[in-house]
């Protein structure tokens, strides 16, 4: 069993395909208009559209909220990301 699952409530909610609101966030991995990939307390979590972006980020919460037309919601265990280097917010903000 992964130690991080049940370290804060993970929650994700889609209103009309146009807005996500989503809990439970480490960190924003990578972010464009055709996606946007968060590293979660259940693991990365890609999500898919068009006109994607970044309305709200709150990471000392872990929260975030995603708005643009999504089209799919894809979970992954898959943290190598974390062996290259920093997520695209830590190289941002330095």
């Amino acid at each position: 069993m992964d130690e991080k699952i049940g370290t804060r409530p993970h929650k994700l909610a889609i209103q009309n395909r146009a807005v996500g609101n989503i809990t439970g966030i480490q960190d924003v991995v990578s972010f464009d208009e055709n996606q946007v990939v968060l590293d979660t307390d259940m693991g990365l979590l890609t999500i898919k559209g068009k006109d994607m972006h970044v309305s709200r980020l709150t990471l000392e919460k872990g929260e975030v909220d995603v708005e643009g037309t999504i089209d799919s919601l894809v979970y992954s265990s898959n943290t190598s990301y974390r062996k290259s280097g920093e997520s695209v917010f830590t190289r941002l903000f330095k």
